[in-house]
């Protein structure tokens, strides 16, 4: 039983990292920084339309768990979702990320509101 574990923890893990890939490519960045530490998050900070220098404050107790908020409620602005989706994504990243990754998600820049029904 113990393999069936590992085999199950290595799928997640591919899929999560795919689902990253993904998401940095749709974002017109490059799959490869997905999986580089450090450097990940600053590519995210971009891509949620934040500063670089960011990643000191992922450095410090306590303040790193708002900030990481931030940086992915922003991320699914750039990708027109709203804060129902920022919540999936630090909730149920498991499903929320491959979602985004391969669903229809399109990058619209953090510069833009998630739509309303209205405007869908």
């Amino acid at each position: 039983m113990e393999i069936v574990g590992i085999i199950i923890y290595l799928g997640i893990i591919v899929l999560m990292i795919a689902s990253m890939w993904k998401i940095f490519t749709k974002a017109g960045e490059p799959g490869w920084a997905s999986i580089v530490p450090i450097y990940n998050i600053i590519i995210l900070c971009k891509i949620a339309g934040k500063p670089a220098w960011w990643i000191i404050l992922f450095l410090i107790p306590l303040v790193n768990f708002i900030v990481m908020i931030i940086v992915i409620h922003n991320v699914a602005k750039a990708f027109g979702k709203g804060v129902g989706y920022t919540i999936g994504l630090l909730l149920l990243g498991i499903i929320f990320y491959p979602m985004l990754a391969f669903g229809d998600a399109k990058y619209v820049g953090h510069g833009q509101a998630a739509a309303t029904p209205s405007e869908a």
